[in-house]
């Protein structure tokens, strides 16, 4: 099956599907938009969830995201999968709503931080399973290396895939995740796998 730009459409079914209803949305098919907002709403919302933890945030961005796919579906050229160009956008507008929050909030975390002079328990001796130090550890990874990992393991993208969502070359993307990893494994427990 050849797509619209005489190029192979890629093998999966899944991935044929979804360029067949992105060339319908470029030309302006609104139940195909549906159909694609309904299938990458939760694939978005789970990895932009861990870009900010910030619902209304993070679905503003999923609506930017699928807004801009509308506008510029003609655009995709089928060099990558949908998903990668999908992503790649939700990467994209993540980090300028990111950027924005910052900014928006840098005086509140100040304020957050002085009252936070009055700690909470200081029973550290108490465990945390290993999901919960894995989600601490990676929070405090910055923001290219968090989302190397769950670009690759949580959404399941090869490094090239990565690379095309990103912005950078594949080489980029495997130093990112070889140090995301290692640092993740510093911030774990020593039974957990880590520390040292």
């Amino acid at each position: 099956m050849l797509g619209g730009s005489g190029q192979a459409v890629p093998q999966t079914t899944d991935t044929a599907l979804e360029a067949e209803l992105l060339r319908r949305v470029a030309a302006r098919d609104e139940e195909a938009f549906e159909a694609l907002y309904r299938i990458y709403h939760r694939r978005l919302s789970r990895f932009l969830m861990r870009l900010t933890p910030d619902y209304a945030i993070a679905e503003e961005v999923i609506n930017d995201t699928m807004h801009i796919v509308w506008d510029k579906a003609e655009q995709y050229d089928g060099r990558a999968k949908v998903s990668t160009w999908i992503f790649g956008i939700g990467y994209r507008r993540g980090l300028k709503a990111l950027e924005r929050q910052r900014t928006r909030n840098r005086y509140e975390e100040a304020a957050a931080r002085d009252r936070s002079t009055i700690s909470e328990p200081v029973d550290e001796t108490a465990r945390e399973d290993e999901g919960q130090w894995i989600d601490r550890g990676l929070q405090q990874l910055s923001t290219e290396h968090r989302m190397a990992l769950e670009l690759a393991y949580v959404a399941g993208h090869s490094c090239e895939e990565i690379a095309a969502i990103v912005g950078c070359p594949v080489n980029t993307v495997k130093t990112r995740l070889f140090h995301a990893r290692k640092r993740l494994r510093a911030r774990l427990p020593n039974d957990a796998g880590g520390g040292s």
